[in-house]
């Protein structure tokens, strides 16, 4: 930095104010800061900085990545939101697994980051380890995806309305031997999203409790798996919710491997859209997350808390929005 102060002929804080944006400086010295550091090939110590500071820059994302092509969609749109505010986003993957969160959170945490977006594997405070821990740490945090029992921020989509519309517009297209395939028990989405199911079917008179409901574990396999059974039933479903957009990859593989075509032998819906859903033939008919909005709010509040904000606690549901397309057997 005295090097490209010197060859500037500027002083060593107005370098710092052009660096930082924490003063005005004249556009003649803003100028010939800018053309010292292209000369010198000057970059900031990021690790002086941090001890100088008590702030790395980097923010911690605990997700599960590779289980889920929508949480892909959401990483982009928080790294996007991070980006923009002046952080690095260190990615770690849960694996929606509680020992791999517990290691994965525990690495960020080693890594002094300024704080913590977790989509926490085990909803409903089942697992309060990982949240003692970042508890403990005090670093900010802000959960995303699913709600849990926890005095924090957290931003999540709508999951009962949303599938309650699904199965009863399923309904009134006549459907009666409807399937859900389910996610991991545990999550709050899981619970939330069966539950719009189910209360969709109270709503027509039919008996919950004869519901044809298997879980998919929320992975291509697993719904697969799932698929396979309820199609095996002696009075197999004519429609079938899938519950995430993972899930309705393999409840159309199974169906494929059976020759059953969608909407004509068996109508499909899904929560979570692809980018691609629109491609499919038949289209595919889904609720599709605001992931952007989900992951903005997530950003602009988890800044907020590293700030040093005291506001309430936010705690927000995001809608999804009904995407009607062809494979519930309309014209899509």
């Amino acid at each position: 930095m005295n090097d490209v102060a010197r060859l500037a002929r500027v002083s060593g804080s107005t370098v710092s104010h052009v660096l930082n944006g924490t003063r005005a400086v004249s556009d003649d010295a803003r100028r010939r800061v800018e053309n010292a550091i292209e000369q010198t090939g000057y970059r900031r110590n990021g690790l002086a900085r941090s001890l100088a500071t008590q702030r790395t820059h980097t923010l911690g994302l605990a997700i599960s990545v590779l289980s889920n092509p929508y949480f892909g969609s959401l990483v982009n749109a928080i790294e996007k939101e991070a980006t923009a505010a002046g952080y690095t986003i260190v990615l770690a993957d849960t694996h929606d697994d509680p020992q791999s969160e517990l290691r994965a959170v525990g690495s960020l945490l080693d890594r002094r980051i300024d704080g913590l977006l977790l989509a926490p594997a085990v909803g409903d405070g089942a697992d309060s380890r990982i949240l003692s821990v970042i508890r403990e740490s005090k670093t900010p945090l802000v959960l995303i995806d699913r709600f849990v029992d926890f005095p924090c921020d957290q931003f999540a989509p709508e999951n009962h309305e949303p599938v309650r519309a699904l199965t009863r517009h399923l309904l009134e297209l006549g459907h009666r031997r409807i399937a859900a395939v389910t996610g991991v028990e545990g999550l709050s989405t899981t619970r939330e999203r069966t539950e719009g199911f189910l209360r969709a079917l109270g709503d027509a008179g039919l008996d919950p409790g004869d519901a044809l409901v298997a879980s998919g574990l929320s992975t291509v396999d697993g719904a697969y798996a799932a698929a396979r059974l309820l199609l095996d039933e002696p009075d197999p479903p004519t429609a079938v919710v899938s519950l995430n957009n993972a899930m309705t990859i393999g409840v159309m593989k199974a169906l494929r491997e059976r020759g059953l075509q969608v909407p004509r032998d068996v109508a499909l819906v899904g929560f979570d859209d692809f980018e691609w859903a629109d491609s499919f033939e038949p289209r595919l008919t889904t609720m599709a997350q605001d992931i952007e909005t989900m992951g903005s709010l997530a950003m602009q509040s988890l800044l907020a808390r590293i700030a040093g904000t005291d506001a309430p606690y936010t705690r927000q549901s995001i809608a999804p929005a009904f995407r009607h397309r062809g494979s519930c057997g309309c014209v899509g």
